[in-house]
């Protein structure tokens, strides 16, 4: 099950966290991985090397999902180079907790340039060859806090509704192509994004968690894995939630 041998696969954010542990998950499956990077280019190295020397196939590409030029000219040839484009994963993400009463218009644009308008760059330019195969699947990361709402992140929980919004609707557009659109809702996942918490903010997040611990990024990873084989050819427009009942 979940045999991705020969299917291309473009994974942005693939340099740390939920999107390195999807690179790796992917490739583990068979999947020749694009590991897109925008700032981390040893992390990036790192990760193409640890998939290669698994057996796997992978290489780093820098750009930055925020430039809807650089982007869809990064993305065209990647595919162009692969001779197909099968996955798009978009986990590029930043986070931030402020009130927004506090939050500076420098914050604002910069939450809605990567974690909205990035997807929808990544997901515009992809679909350019997903729809010419008649084939494809682009999984979205989304978030707990565009579920439920978070205090202290309405912008960031913002950006987030507004992916799985996107998603929704291009599962809509090009399910007569065959292209699959899913989100993903992780909720508390052990990275380096949440290793900043305090004692105080952890024990508060894991005491909403019914499992009573948080997720590893390998676990949001296999979640899109699933997304993105054929065993989820009839899955569209759906939100996947990996929160370990945080939300339900």
């Amino acid at each position: 099950m979940f045999d991705l041998t020969g299917k291309v696969a473009l994974v942005t954010g693939g340099s740390r966290g939920i999107g390195r542990a999807t690179a790796v998950a992917l490739a583990s499956r068979g999947a020749r991985v694009v590991l897109g990077y925008y700032a981390r280019e040893d992390a990036a190295r790192q990760v193409v090397a640890a998939i290669e020397q698994a057996g796997g196939q992978a290489e780093a590409l820098r750009f930055d999902v925020t430039d809807a030029e650089t982007t869809d000219r990064a993305i065209t040839e990647a595919a162009r180079r692969s001779g197909r484009l099968d996955i798009l994963v978009c986990s590029a993400g930043v986070s931030s907790s402020a009130l927004l009463l506090e939050l500076t218009d420098a914050e604002l644009e910069r939450l809605l340039s990567v974690n909205t308008k990035g997807a929808l760059h990544c997901a515009r330019s992809a679909l350019k060859t997903m729809i010419r195969a008649r084939s494809g699947r682009i999984v979205l990361m989304s978030s707990v806090a565009a579920d439920m709402g978070n205090a202290g992140q309405a912008a960031y929980a913002a950006s987030k509704a507004a992916v799985i919004g996107l998603g929704k609707s291009l599962a809509r557009e090009y399910a007569d192509r065959c292209v699959t659109v899913n989100m993903i809702a992780p909720g508390f996942v052990e990275t380096d994004m949440t290793a900043g918490l305090s004692e105080q903010q952890r024990a508060g997040m894991l005491a909403a968690v019914p499992l009573h611990r948080p997720a590893t990024a390998a676990e949001v990873a296999a979640a899109v894995v699933y997304l993105a084989s054929e065993e989820a050819a009839y899955v569209t427009g759906h939100t996947l939630r990996v929160n370990g009942g945080m939300y339900v």
